[in-house]
């Protein structure tokens, strides 16, 4: 993908293609008292509108970067995220949720998605 901000995915588990618009970040300290950076999605098949926030923790987001080499940014944030919303939406793993915190495999997950 080369535009994380809007983007199609699929086909999901029931065939259905959803287009994702990314809608902001910030960190969630602010917002949950959580050392974690908050990406908000809107995501849409047509018939069914949602809000998905993926959260990256904080910690593993450094240590991420401190393994890859990468600098801790926004367009990475944005990246990852998007990548891991995209996984969810074609296995439909967590679509359930409104809120999904990436453990440290998902998001080494997205990193490999990525690409390092």
């Amino acid at each position: 993908m080369d535009n994380f901000r809007e983007f199609q995915v699929g086909p999901d588990p029931f065939g259905r293609t959803w287009q994702v618009k990314f809608l902001w970040q910030q960190t969630a300290i602010s917002i949950r008292h959580s050392d974690s950076v908050d990406v908000k999605f809107v995501v849409s098949d047509g018939q069914i509108t949602e809000e998905k926030v993926i959260a990256l923790m904080h910690p593993m987001l450094l240590d991420l970067c401190r393994r890859t080499g990468r600098g801790l940014s926004d367009a990475l944030c944005m990246k990852l995220a998007g990548l891991h919303l995209k996984q969810m939406i074609e296995t439909g793993e967590d679509m359930e949720k409104t809120l999904v915190t990436l453990s440290a495999r998902d998001m080494d997950g997205a990193n490999t998605a990525l690409g390092t």
